[in-house]
C-alpha cells in the first residue's frame, strides 16, 4: 500500500472529467486500499476521490467515522439518481483546496448508485453529512471543485490560500 500525493489547485487534472471504472480487479483493489490509506494520512479528510490523487477513474472513498468507529464505504461509478428540492448551506472543505473553507448549499438528501469492488450493485438514499460528502465527491468525479460554487472573488481567495499553504509546508519539511 501506498500513500498517494493528493494534487492541489489550480492542477488542471482537478478539472478533468473521470471515466468508468471497467475492470473490477486487482489493480482496482490496490488502488482502492492506496486511497483509503491516502485519506486516513491526510488526518482530516472524510472523503477522497479518484482524479485528486490523479487517477481519472470514478472511485470514490469515505470514511464519515461515526462515534469514532471507522465505517469505510467504497463507491464505484457512483452516480446521483435523486436530489431532494430541500437544501441546506455547510461549510466544506477539501484535501485538494487545503486551508481554505467556505459555505456551499447543496440538496439535503440525495439517492446515490453504485457499485462495490465485489460489483455488487447498491442505491441508497443518504442524508445530513453523508449526503454532502457524496454531492461533493461525486462533483470531483465531473471535474467540479466546490469553489467553482462560490464567486470569483471567493475562487481567487482560496488560491491565494493554497498558494501560501503550500508556501508554509515547504518551511516546515
Amino acid at each position: 500500500m501506498s500513500i498517494l500525493e493528493i494534487l492541489t489547485i489550480p492542477d488542471k487534472r482537478l478539472k478533468q472529467k473521470s471515466s468508468d471504472v471497467e475492470n473490477f480487479d486487482k489493480d482496482l483493489a490496490k488502488m482502492v486500499k492506496d486511497m483509503f490509506e491516502t485519506l486516513y494520512a491526510s488526518g482530516n479528510g472524510i472523503g477522497l476521490a479518484a482524479p485528486q490523487v490523479g487517477i481519472k477513474k470514478r472511485i470514490v472513498v469515505i470514511d464519515l467515522k461515526e462515534e469514532g468507529k471507522s465505517n469505510p464505504m467504497t463507491l464505484i461509478n457512483p452516480k446521483i439518481i435523486f436530489y431532494s428540492e430541500e437544501k441546506f448551506v455547510n461549510e466544506e472543505g477539501c484535501l485538494s483546496i487545503p486551508g481554505f473553507y467556505a459555505d456551499v448549499s447543496r440538496s439535503n438528501s440525495v439517492e446515490v448508485e453504485w457499485e462495490g469492488l465485489d460489483r455488487k450493485k447498491n442505491k441508497k438514499k443518504l442524508t445530513g453529512l453523508m449526503s454532502i460528502c457524496i454531492q461533493h465527491e461525486i462533483d470531483h468525479l465531473d471535474g467540479i471543485l466546490f469553489i467553482d460554487y462560490l464567486s470569483n472573488l471567493k475562487k481567487k481567495r482560496a488560491l491565494e490560500k493554497v498558494k501560501k499553504f503550500k508556501k508554509n509546508d515547504e518551511k516546515t519539511t
